[in-house]
């Protein structure tokens, strides 16, 4: 693939380059004539440099060398006039990209070059995936060695397997790498064509994705069938019914009675939860629908009563093991049993993957080597017995549709296992966590079906008044546990059946007596239970990815940072461990669905991903797919946005049809006292509710309240709280409104700016002694002529009056004085404030607060975790780390576990840096000049080579 490249200037001084710190050198600049393997992590070529010794030098690339342009900062100067430049891609001459290095890189890469420039040979040794393929790619056309070049792959970092990848090198896949570019450019034309749109129509700053705004999209929809959902209130009746006497050779542990459930009165189907019509909370069916009172009238009719058993039903039962984990399952499973996200997830088998524990974790294969197979029913066997382990080894197949991400499941490494006992000592706790549970599921894989017997039985009967009766329950027996003695795979929030037959998890047993059709049984007891139907369960992050599994969209590599995306991004926040959407993402998919369908249509996407899958196996071109995809064309491939003129057309045609206002509008079935309709608006301040169109009055939504929950009580509750925005008359300098608003760190006073105007809102906070309720317009403007200049010193500094969040303060340059009382603010005088910062300044703290709520150790640092109030608002902490609670996050309802990922994720950000001032050097500026960019012309090399950072696809 022809491509446009910027190479870092050879004589830059790495310095004063932007350049990251170095990572632990494995060898020396000058590597005399030694292979040099490079991969992509230190810590993991620290660990393979271990396993070669001192006849290899072991190098990291950290990650991608280079990237298409973030910004158009890092567009060269050759490049700037294009009208191609903005994409960093040149759509008119075969979709060239551009890539230049990553400024943090350049050290990096030109300590490469030194070490390539004095290799015998060179290995890469990134992983084998699509990624890593295409992170090797840029590394040969960045570093051009003039050595051999060869591909080393492996999928665990052990003495044996990196003994076998130096033995069995290949050649560079450059079909995975077009794949791999391809769905870079992809997503560089989606995400720079389409969020401009959202900037326009929603608000500034929004994103667009291929994935993420089709999981946004399946987000909001669930949140579309809560807010739509009709709830409706049914009875149940449940009865415990006695065998009389004890059957002859009967155990002794035999239940002697049986809880069984009505079904049925006068040949009719007792209404259960799913015969309600979620939109209109009626029933629907011929089914008798038990109110209260029929339930406990139909209770007492049958008190005293003797049922026969009418039918008896048993079945043999056999669970066979789950397969191993794939990345998907992996991030569902350990979200329902650790409850953690998928990046918390990811990150802990990054680690263990690195350090050799196990085997390549983005992959969605089952399939397991013949050496994994061996050790895990060698283990089995050992543990369990041979009982445990079937005659025939278990072989998978792959469950994903063009798997391709990796050739093996994740799974300790090694040709036999280290059990997590022997590995407890060497691990932290989350590793150890995560390593148990891959360790469970890849041994319970090879063992045994789980054998026993199911039975159902039919109780028949007759009330006082005639009413024939029937009640049912189901029991199961597990008579050989086999797998389930290693491993039980958990369930989704919310997947429990509505019936009588679910046993729960799959080791669960319900025992029933031994009865006969026939057999008499006393009624013992009968209780009359009231339900209310429940809307389906808001998406969690195991449940997202399952879905976007199953849908077909997205990649093992993606699930996670998709997940992170829509959080980041604002478009989903946290209720507990629910996904709930934001009203902004209501905005943005109503925009999609409405103008450019297919962009968030499931089927559509997915097939993207599998014609992904065809340049992948070479069958299809990448120049040609990006041609229909961007240009139009016959629709063979891209689908409908090939028929319908291509991305750019599509977008172009429709811009100017949309309708702004209609699609940052929610309409709600609420309606306020006088049963006028209601709806939220998305606006430039955040949404809020409107009554009755555009003159019709207005409230903010609070910012941790669920669309679902704006139901008529609530809306209602909303327009008659005295309201936090107060008009407080007009801004004289600027002609525009004053309001005062309740904002998060506390009310403050703001102009209020019309939707297209340049003009900036002019906002301050009220000082402590104010309130909403009686401030005024002259109190207002006196807030707004903050921050004051007080003076200048006789050095030419400027000395400022100023507001902050942790109290009144002066600011000379940078230094900072803090003031006594908020008033001082107008009345300070230059000479006083020159008398104040000749003082010392003050550094002492004041005693720290007590903890709003103490949680117990973190699973990390098993330091104790609090909840504690800080200047920005409420965070938790370990003594090491802090954490801010985020959106939807309750200091009441906060757990362990959920701190823990809040801490967890703020020590993989790493810790705040401050950017340094740039020195305006000319020595500098002649570095800049020299750099050069370079086409490459070879037609063998099609393949461009992906993107610095985490490659995002959607």
């Amino acid at each position: 693939m022809p491509t446009k490249t910027t190479q870092p200037a050879a004589e830059s001084d790495p310095t004063t380059d932007g350049a990251a710190k170095k990572p632990a050198r494995r060898g020396s600049a000058a590597s005399d004539g030694r292979p040099l393997v490079i991969v992509e992590s230190p810590t993991k070529a620290n660990k393979i440099a271990g396993y070669l010794g001192s006849g290899y030098v072991v190098e990291a690339s950290v990650g991608h060398i280079r990237d298409l342009p973030r910004n158009a900062a890092d567009v060269p100067a050759e490049h700037k006039g294009a009208a191609w430049a903005r994409l960093g891609v040149d759509v008119d001459n075969s979709f060239e990209p551009l890539y230049v290095v990553s400024p943090d890189r350049k050290q990096q890469v030109t300590r490469l070059k030194q070490l390539v420039k004095n290799a015998s040979e060179v290995y890469l040794a990134t992983d084998e995936d699509r990624e890593g393929e295409a992170i090797a790619w840029h590394l040969v056309d960045t570093l051009k060695p003039r050595v051999p070049v060869r591909r080393m792959v492996f999928h665990e970092i052990t003495p044996e397997a990196i003994a076998r990848a130096v033995a069995n090198p290949r050649e560079l896949d450059t079909a995975l790498v077009d794949a791999q570019e391809t769905r870079r450019i992809l997503d560089r034309l989606y995400g720079y064509e389409v969020s401009p749109v959202l900037w326009k129509k929603v608000l500034p700053k929004l994103s667009a994705g291929r994935v993420q705004s089709v999981a946004t999209r399946i987000v909001v929809e669930r949140e579309r069938e809560r807010m739509a959902f009709h709830s409706a209130d049914y009875w149940s009746l449940e009865g415990t019914f006695a065998v009389p006497g004890r059957a002859a050779g009967a155990d002794e542990g035999e239940p002697t009675t049986v809880r069984a459930k009505l079904v049925s009165v006068d040949d009719s189907r007792v209404a259960t939860g799913k015969d309600f019509d979620a939109a209109t909370g009626r029933v629907s069916g011929d089914v008798v629908h038990l109110d209260e009172a029929g339930a406990r009238g139909l209770a007492a009719r049958l008190e005293g009563r003797q049922v026969a058993v009418s039918r008896v039903d048993e079945k043999p039962y056999r669970r066979r093991p789950y397969a191993p984990f794939t990345t998907s399952t992996l991030q569902m499973e350990a979200g329902r049993k650790l409850g953690w996200s998928s990046a918390q997830t990811m990150r802990v088998a990054q680690r263990l993957y690195e350090n050799g524990h196990i085997t390549y974790m983005r992959t969605d294969s089952t399939n397991l080597s013949q050496e994994a197979i061996n050790a895990a029913r060698q283990q089995a066997r050992e543990l369990y017995g041979d009982a445990y382990v079937p005659a025939e080894a278990r072989r998978y197949a792959k469950k994903a549709k063009g798997a391709q991400e990796a050739h093996e499941a994740i799974r300790p490494a090694g040709d036999s296992f280290r059990t997590p006992g022997q590995l407890a000592s060497g691990l932290a706790r989350d590793e150890f966590r995560l390593y148990e549970l891959i360790w469970q599921r890849t041994v319970a894989s090879q063992m045994a079906d789980a054998v026993g017997q199911t039975v159902s039985v039919r109780l028949a009967g007759r009330s006082t008044t005639d009413e024939a009766v029937e009640f049912t329950a189901s029991g199961r027996t597990i008579t050989f546990p086999g797998f389930l003695r290693a491993y039980v795979e958990s369930r989704d929030e919310g997947a429990q059946k509505d019936g009588d037959d679910d046993h729960g998890s799959d080791d669960a047993e319900r025992r029933l007596p031994r009865l006969e059709r026939g057999q008499q049984l006393d009624t013992r007891s009968l209780d009359a239970k009231g339900h209310t139907t429940q809307p389906p369960s808001r998406y969690t992050e195991p449940s997202l990815v399952a879905r976007l599994e199953e849908l077909g969209i997205g990649r093992p590599s993606t699930f996670a940072s998709i997940m992170q995306t829509i959080q980041d991004r604002g478009y989903v926040w946290k209720k507990g461990n629910a996904l709930v959407p934001s009203f902004v993402a209501f905005a943005v998919v109503n925009l999609l669905e409405q103008y450019f369908a297919q962009l968030v249509d499931y089927q559509f996407t997915a097939s993207l991903e599998e014609e992904l899958d065809e340049i992948a196996g070479g069958s299809l071109q990448r120049v040609t797919w990006l041609t229909e995809f961007y240009f139009g064309g016959e629709g063979r491939h891209a689908g409908a946005i090939a028929q319908s003129g291509g991305l750019k057309h599509v977008i172009g045609q429709r811009l100017e049809e949309i309708d702004a206002r209609g699609i940052n509008s929610i309409p709600l079935r609420a309606t306020d006292p006088e049963g006028r309709p209601v709806v939220v608006r998305v606006g430039r301040y955040g949404p809020y509710l409107q009554v009755d169109g555009e003159e019709g009055a207005r409230v903010s939504i609070p910012e941790d309240l669920a669309p679902d929950e704006l139901i008529t009580e609530k809306v209602r509750e909303l327009l008659a709280a005295p309201s936090s925005d107060r008009e407080l008359g007009t801004d004289p300098e600027s002609g525009h409104p004053v309001v005062v608003k309740a904002g998060r760190y506390g009310p403050y006073i703001t102009t209020v700016v019309p939707e297209g105007s340049k003009d900036a809102p002019r906002t301050a906070s009220l000082f402590s002694s104010m309130s909403p309720e009686t401030v005024t317009i002259d109190d207002a403007l006196k807030l707004l002529t903050l921050p004051r200049t007080v003076g200048t010193t006789p050095e030419g500094d400027e000395i400022q009056a100023l507001n902050g969040r942790y109290g009144p303060y002066l600011k000379k340059g940078t230094d900072s004085r803090s003031l006594e009382s908020e008033d001082r603010l107008f009345a300070v005088t230059l000479d006083e404030a020159l008398a104040i910062f000749a003082q010392p300044k003050q550094r002492g703290r004041a005693a720290a607060k007590a903890p709003l709520k103490e949680l117990g150790p973190d699973p990390v640092t098993q330091g104790q975790v609090t909840v504690r109030e800080g200047r920005f608002g409420p965070y938790v902490t370990d003594g090491e780390t802090n954490a801010s609670l985020r959106k939807g996050d309750e200091i009441e309802s906060i757990t362990i576990e959920r701190a823990a990922e809040l801490l967890a994720d703020r020590r993989a950000r790493g810790p705040a840096t401050k950017k340094k001032a740039a020195k305006k050097t000319t020595a500098k500026k002649a570095a800049a000049a020299k750099k050069t960019t370079a086409k490459k012309a070879t037609a063998k090399k099609t393949a461009t080579k992906a993107a610095a950072g985490t490659v995002t696809a959607g």
